[in-house]
């Protein structure tokens, strides 16, 4: 269920396992320093407990990437105790709580289905999908003659995270959000 992999070869998203402990990669660089030696700096996030760490390793570190099993679920909905998803197969439910959760909660939609990262029997995380249509309910109005391309404006969605779009999007409007940056994609 684990693999070894050099600390060159971590990706985000990635879950590894050091000093016993599970962790989300949440990002990383690999530096190299002039005539030093070039070292990976990894800002990663515990599973376990949700607090974050950032580690530096020496390139040829070798790092245990852990394999997850994931199940097809259906997002039901969240209150003070977590975030709820059933499995659309047996029945089941689980709950996560929004440590585990992270960023994601903001493209969550109620009745969406999604796949649930299982470490044995207790499910750690959420893979969502590349892209999220989601409804704008609050914006700034269209500004008339702007024609600069690299113009954005902030606007609000449906699940209540706030995202950078183009001023031609307004109040009502169906966009597709990239789930892995969170950017304006498209129109839906």
């Amino acid at each position: 269920m684990a693999d070894n992999l050099l600390a060159t070869q971590l990706r985000k998203g990635m879950i590894v396992k050091i000093e016993n402990k599970l962790f989300r990669i949440l990002g990383c660089q690999h530096v190299t320093p002039g005539n030093l030696r070039g070292f990976v700096r990894v800002k990663m996030r515990n599973i376990q407990n949700g607090a974050m760490a950032e580690e530096k390793l020496r390139s040829e570190d070798i790092v245990e990437r852990v394999s997850l099993e994931q199940k097809a679920m259906q997002y039901l909905y969240n209150d003070s105790d977590g975030y709820h998803f059933m499995d659309t197969v047996t029945y089941d439910q689980v709950q996560l709580t929004a440590a585990l959760m992270g960023d994601s909660v903001g493209f969550l939609k109620p009745e969406m289905s999604i796949e649930v990262e299982f470490y044995g029997e207790n499910p750690i995380g959420i893979e969502l999908p590349q892209t999220v249509d989601l409804t704008v309910t609050q914006t700034m109005p269209a500004i008339k003659g702007a024609t600069a391309t690299n113009q954005t404006k902030p606007a609000t969605l449906e699940t209540g995270v706030v995202i950078q779009v183009p001023p031609f999007i307004e109040e009502g409007d169906v966009i597709r959000i990239n789930t892995e940056t969170g950017e304006y994609s498209t129109r839906a």
